[in-house]
């Protein structure tokens, strides 16, 4: 793999190729525990182009950070074998967000390499809790690439976004609270972006329950994977889907999705945008446009729950400009 893609540097390269399994996501809920929020569910019905569809959202939205992300950047950081006070990822947002977070939690210095695109809200979350932040190239690749050559020079732990097993460990959590949370075996619904939500939790739950990855028409980078059998580039983000901008899927995700047959479905952005705004107009619940993702899958039609279904739809993330609303 070019490093250059796989954020790779010290641990992030000794660990990529790793398998994810359930029994790694368990290990990372016993040493997540008491560190991170048990994000609650909320049992409700949203518009469907037929009527109302009963779902269940999950709101990782409240996480600490309002990402998803924290989890798996602690889990890397608490597993890992190399001893540094330093700690650098490449991120054009969340990733960068809880990355800090978690390394101001163990007295880490935390180093954030951003592409020019960057958003500045999320750029100044980064800031509040502490890290350096580097701007560098106009795509997350190049900050990939600066980020290990960085890493290299001050000999400092590299994390990886979306394609590092602890760091998909430890989003898998979210499959098993669900498992806690959640009556049943319902289908659960994740956007996509690189690939480290959704794999997580397929690793979690495995055949037990159908998982199903959601993804921007313009940016289908496990769809586009699934059907080349491999990782492949895609296209650019369109305005305000930043947090779903990696340019192709994570190994370890695609590994994951073949294994227990997770689909992709394709949403208009413009669905997108509605969802979000829907979330806010009629439960005052705030995402970015990445968070509403899965549940534009249901209010498009894109996804059609089977009679007497409830799916899951998991609100990955808030942090927002909230102007946008």
């Amino acid at each position: 793999m070019n490093p250059s893609e796989n954020g790779g540097g010290g641990v992030a390269v000794a660990e990529h190729c790793r398998q994810v399994y359930r029994s790694d996501v368990r290990a990372a809920r016993r040493r997540l525990a008491g560190r991170i929020r048990k994000t609650p569910v909320f049992h409700t019905s949203v518009a469907g182009p037929d009527g109302p569809v009963p779902v269940t959202l999950k709101l990782e939205s409240l996480q600490h950070g309002g990402t998803f992300k924290v989890r798996g950047c602690l889990n890397a950081l608490l597993s890992a074998t190399t001893r540094t006070d330093q700690v650098i990822i490449a991120s054009a947002g969340n990733a960068g967000i809880a990355a800090a977070l978690s390394a101001a939690w163990l007295g880490k210095a935390c180093t954030v390499v951003v592409p020019e695109s960057a958003p500045h809200t999320k750029v100044a979350a980064m800031w509040s809790h502490g890290a350096e932040v580097l701007w560098h190239g106009t795509t997350y690749a190049e900050a990939a690439r600066y980020a290990t050559e960085l890493a290299a020079e001050r000999g400092a732990l590299q994390l990886h976004a979306y394609d590092l097993p602890a760091v998909v460990a430890g989003a898998g959590v979210v499959g098993l609270e669900l498992e806690d949370q959640v009556r049943g075996k319902p289908p659960v619904l994740v956007a996509v972006g690189g690939g480290g939500l959704v794999a997580g939790i397929a690793a979690a739950v495995g055949r037990r329950q159908q998982v199903v990855g959601v993804e921007p028409v313009g940016m289908p980078a496990l769809h586009a994977a699934l059907l080349a059998n491999r990782p492949v580039d895609v296209g650019r983000p369109g305005i305000g889907l930043d947090a779903l901008g990696a340019t192709r899927v994570g190994e370890i995700a695609l590994d994951i999705a073949r294994r227990y047959d997770v689909p992709s479905l394709l949403v208009a952005e413009e669905a997108i945008a509605t969802a979000r705004e829907y979330l806010w107009r009629e439960f005052r619940i705030v995402v970015e446009l990445a968070g509403a993702s899965a549940l534009a899958a249901i209010m498009s039609g894109a996804y059609t729950p089977a009679p007497g279904e409830r799916p899951v739809v998991v609100l990955c993330g808030g942090n927002t400009d909230l102007a946008a609303l």
